[in-house]
């Protein structure tokens, strides 16, 4: 694990490490930056951002990433750009891990990964209260990962 996560300000969602390099406060609300370290085969299900664009940066480990329906990996100094309102969700490949910047304009997402962290929330056995907290932060699921 990186040196990077330990201590305070990170948070962890079952065994996946976010760190807030740049809140929303920090930015009077235009973006947030995430450093997230996930470890192999980890990935959400499907799910819209209506309210944000969002960026991945990937800085160490490979990615697989559907966004409408196109499947696309990326390694180290690689890309992905999605658009608010688009259909995706990303994996892990299995020789993971992956570290891995989110940017997400405007701000404000990063209060879903800290519900999840405070809630230690687990899919799918805790969807009440995921389903709220990403209601509040206009995310909206909409399949399962990547291999389900």
């Amino acid at each position: 694990m990186f040196d990077e996560f330990q201590g305070p300000g990170t948070l962890d969602w079952n065994g996946v490490l976010y760190r807030v390099l740049l809140s929303t406060a920090d930015t009077g609300g235009a973006m947030s930056i995430v450093d997230s370290w996930c470890p192999a085969g980890e990935g959400p299900p499907r799910h819209v951002h209506d309210a944000e664009d969002e960026a991945f940066v990937v800085i160490s480990g490979r990615m697989r990433f559907w966004l409408d329906g196109v499947l696309s990996e990326k390694g180290p100094g690689e890309t992905v750009f999605i658009p608010r309102g688009h259909e995706h969700t990303f994996q892990v490949t299995e020789d993971g891990p992956s570290r891995h910047l989110v940017i997400l304009t405007p701000g404000g997402f990063e209060g879903f990964f800290a519900d999840m962290a405070a809630g230690r929330y687990q899919i799918p056995a805790d969807m009440g209260p995921i389903l709220e907290s990403a209601a509040r932060h206009n995310l909206r699921f909409t399949g399962p990962p990547i291999g389900a």
